[in-house]
Order: structure tokens, then C-alpha cells, then sequence
């Protein structure tokens, strides 16, 4: 005997449906397991509040020339276009 068309696509998508909800279970246990491993700590504080634009970047000004291209080639216009007024660290 046969099984029919129908029996054979719901039997089809129920395998689907189910191996995707043991897959969304088991990462929800992996995700439980490392929280519970991993010890949580906070990031320390910053030492200074605003920290000099020239101390972190050693050559601040081929970092200027390469935000100015880049800006630049996104806007779709020239270099001598635009005018970076100041850059800060996010």
C-alpha cells in the first residue's frame, strides 16, 4: 500500500518543524550553560574622561586623510568637497 500525497508532505513538515525546535532548545541550553560558566564582570572604568585625539593615534594626520576619502568617496564627491571639523573616539 501506498501513502498518499498528503501524508507524506504533513510527515515531511512535521520532521522540519520539530528538528527546528530541538535546535532552538538546545541553544537556548548552550546559552544557559555559558552564562552560568562564564563569570560575569563589569569593564573597568576609563581613566581619564576625555582622552587627547593625538595621544591615542599616532598619526593623526593620515587618519584625517583617510576619514576625508573615505567620507568623500561615499558622498560621491572630491576631498577638497567636504570639511572635517572634528573627530571623536565613540
Amino acid at each position: 500500500m501506498e501513502p498518499s500525497n498528503l501524508f507524506v508532505c504533513l510527515m515531511g513538515m512535521g520532521t522540519v518543524f520539530a528538528c527546528l525546535i530541538c535546535i532552538i532548545l538546545l541553544c537556548m541550553l548552550m546559552s544557559f550553560l555559558c552564562q552560568k560558566v562564564q563569570p560575569t564582570h563589569t569593564p573597568p572604568a576609563p581613566t581619564s574622561s576625555t582622552p587627547s585625539a593625538s595621544s591615542s593615534i599616532p598619526n593623526h594626520q593620515e587618519f584625517v586623510a583617510a576619514v576625508s576619502c573615505a567620507i568623500a568617496e561615499d558622498l560621491g564627491e572630491e576631498v577638497s568637497g567636504i570639511r572635517i571639523v572634528s573627530i571623536k573616539k565613540l
